[in-house]
C-alpha cells in the first residue's frame, strides 16, 4: 500500500526538483547577464525568412560592421550614466541559421505563450549555432525578408527567459540602420527593459517612452527612447528611427537593466 504512495510522491518530489533548479537558473542568469562586470557577447544569426533568393544575396554581404554600431550605442550610453565598464556589449556576427524558430500564437494568450516559449527556447537550443554558441550569452536571430515582396513585418520579440531575440527585419542596405534599432530594442528585453509605447498605437508613452521629457515644448522631439520605440513628432504621431544615432536610452530602461542603482 505504502509502495503505491511513495512513486506518485517521488514524480511529484522530482519534478518539483527540476522546477527549482530552472527557476533558480534563470535567476542566475538574470543576475549574471545585468551585473554588467564584463561585456554581455551577443550572437546575431542571420534567417532568410521568406526564402527568396535576393534576400538570400544580401545576407551573404553581411559583415561584422553591419552590427557595430549596436556596440558604439551602447557604450555610448552606458558612459552617459556612468557605468563603470567601456564596453558594456560584444556583437558578433554568427553563422545562417537554415530553419525557422516557432511562431508565435495569436492574440498572445498566456495559457499558449508558455509552451510556445519553450518551444521556441528548445528550438534555440538546437538549431546549429557554429562554434560560438558556447561563449554567446545572448542569442539574436534576425529573420530577413525581401522589402520588394514584403511592405511591412510582423512584430520582433525579446525573451528575458532563455536571452532570445527574434527579429524581424528588411533585407536591404537602406535598412540596415532601423534594424539595428529593433535588435537593440529586443536585446534589451532580454535583459529586462519593458516597452514604453502604447500596443494599440504605437505612440510613446510619456514622460517614460521620450527621448527628452523635459524639453519644452515638448514635440516634435529629435530622437527615440530605446523602448518607446519611435519619435514623438507630436502627441499623435511618430516616426520610426532611421539609425540608432537617432536613440537613445532613457532613465526607466536604464534602471530596468540595472544601469542606474
Amino acid at each position: 500500500m505504502a509502495s503505491h504512495k511513495f512513486w506518485p510522491r517521488l514524480r511529484v518530489g522530482l519534478l518539483l526538483y527540476v522546477l527549482l533548479m530552472v527557476a533558480g537558473g534563470s535567476w542566475l542568469t538574470g543576475a549574471r547577464t545585468t551585473d554588467w562586470d564584463d561585456p554581455l557577447w551577443v550572437s546575431v544569426y542571420p534567417i532568410n525568412a521568406d526564402g527568396r533568393a535576393a534576400t538570400g544575396r544580401y545576407i551573404e554581404q553581411l559583415r561584422q560592421d553591419t552590427f557595430e554600431p549596436l556596440a558604439t550605442f551602447f557604450a555610448e550610453e552606458a558612459d552617459f550614466f556612468g557605468l563603470p565598464i567601456a564596453t558594456p556589449i560584444r556583437v558578433d556576427l554568427g553563422p545562417v541559421v537554415n530553419e525557422l524558430p516557432p511562431e508565435p500564437p495569436v492574440g498572445r494568450n498566456p495559457l499558449a505563450v508558455a509552451p510556445w516559449s519553450l518551444a521556441l527556447r528548445y528550438w534555440a537550443w538546437r538549431v546549429d549555432k557554429g562554434d560560438q554558441a558556447a561563449t554567446t550569452d545572448v542569442a539574436v536571430f534576425v529573420k530577413y525578408y525581401d522589402p520588394s515582396a514584403h511592405r511591412s513585418l510582423g512584430h520582433s520579440l525579446g525573451l528575458r527567459k532563455g536571452l532570445i531575440g527574434v527579429v524581424n527585419a528588411f533585407a536591404a542596405a537602406d535598412y540596415a540602420g532601423s534594424n539595428n534599432v529593433i535588435i537593440a530594442h529586443e536585446l534589451l528585453h532580454t535583459v529586462g527593459a519593458t516597452d514604453k509605447y502604447d500596443p494599440s498605437t504605437s505612440q510613446p508613452v510619456y514622460p517614460e517612452g521620450i527621448a527628452d521629457p523635459e524639453q519644452s515644448p515638448r514635440y516634435p522631439q529629435t530622437q527615440a527612447e530605446i523602448m518607446g520605440g519611435r519619435i514623438a513628432i507630436s502627441e499623435h504621431e511618430a516616426i520610426q528611427p532611421r539609425s540608432l544615432r537617432e536613440v537613445v536610452i532613457g532613465e526607466m530602461t536604464a534602471s530596468e537593466i540595472h544601469w542606474i542603482r
